[in-house]
């Protein structure tokens, strides 16, 4: 199952300000956290499925960079994401 669109702008919403407020740094790393948690379940029961684990590690990757790039520009904000959306860093 894919997020779905109203799925979508609740994240938009919460962590970028807007609903159409999409490029944020901070509603991007919500919405790859969001996919990888769901990916994460998929693989639980599907050990064998590869592509979808290349995509997961695409996607943490991904996720990563912003991460990277949230933390050298803006220190509060990414210290109050991680918070929110209960990563280990």
């Amino acid at each position: 199952m894919q997020l779905t669109a109203e799925s979508k702008k609740v994240i938009f919403k919460k962590f970028g300000g807007a609903e159409k407020n999409t490029g944020s740094t901070e509603a991007q790393i919500a919405m790859f956290t969001e996919r990888i948690n769901h990916i994460t379940e998929h693989m639980k029961g599907q050990k064998n499925d590869n592509n979808s684990n290349r995509g997961l590690i695409r996607m943490v990757g991904k996720r990563k960079k912003l991460l990277t790039y949230l933390h050298d520009n803006n220190l509060t904000e990414y210290r109050k994401l991680i918070e929110k959306l209960g990563l280990r860093k």
